[in-house]
């Protein structure tokens, strides 16, 4: 099998940069829980029914993604077998982090510390550019052409009707059974959320 090589792209400072983050990303949403733990603002019940909208929407971004991807989303290595353009990778290019960033700023919501989602935001915008960069970069090494072109019709961050839908399998047996750590770490932050009124 030849080595495919290594693209400009991914040879960026931006992107050597973003490999390390892609890399420790399980920690990126450290900030964004521990700052509305720490903090001493009262929750509401309006804040949380707020959130919980915010979050649902989020993880069912994550979801349409994860179906069309498949468990390799969860990969930490930078072996990525085939392109995906279909379903919601056909609409933007990076559903699993919109998703993410919806999810983390529902807590945030939630959490009544409102005064942190523009610097939530802003931290978001930063470490996931670099990511990005990074994974950009990857796919554009073993894709070639084929990335390029769909990264040139899809847009990054803002979702957009394609100009023809692409068919493809999505499988949401499997995104359900990849997110049920997901789903315990909801659990479980909700719960800590819920000690914090308690202590407060």
């Amino acid at each position: 099998m030849t080595t495919p090589s290594v693209s400009a792209a991914e040879r960026s400072r931006s992107a050597r940069i973003g490999a390390v983050l892609f890399r420790n990303r399980s920690w990126l949403p450290v900030p964004f829980l521990v700052v509305p733990l720490l903090v001493p603002v009262a929750q509401t019940t309006r804040g949380w029914s707020i959130a919980t909208a915010v979050i649902l929407i989020g993880e069912l971004v994550r979801l349409a993604g994860v179906a069309a991807a498949g468990s390799v989303t969860r990969r930490r290595s930078r072996a990525v077998q085939r392109l995906v353009t279909y379903g919601i990778f056909s609409w933007l290019r990076n559903p699993l982090y919109i998703g993410n960033l919806f999810i983390w700023l529902g807590f945030v919501i939630g959490s009544g510390v409102i005064w942190f989602l523009p610097i939530a935001i802003v931290l978001f915008a930063i470490e996931y550019t670099l990511i990005v960069r990074y994974e950009e970069g990857v796919l554009e090494s073993i894709f070639g052409t084929e990335y390029v072109e769909y990264k040139q019709r899809t847009p990054r961050w803002l979702p957009m009707p394609p100009d023809s839908a692409a068919s493809g399998e999505h499988d949401w047996g499997e995104a359900l059974r990849s997110e049920l750590s997901t789903f315990a770490q909801y659990a479980a932050l909700g719960a800590a959320f819920w000690l914090k009124t308690r202590l407060t």
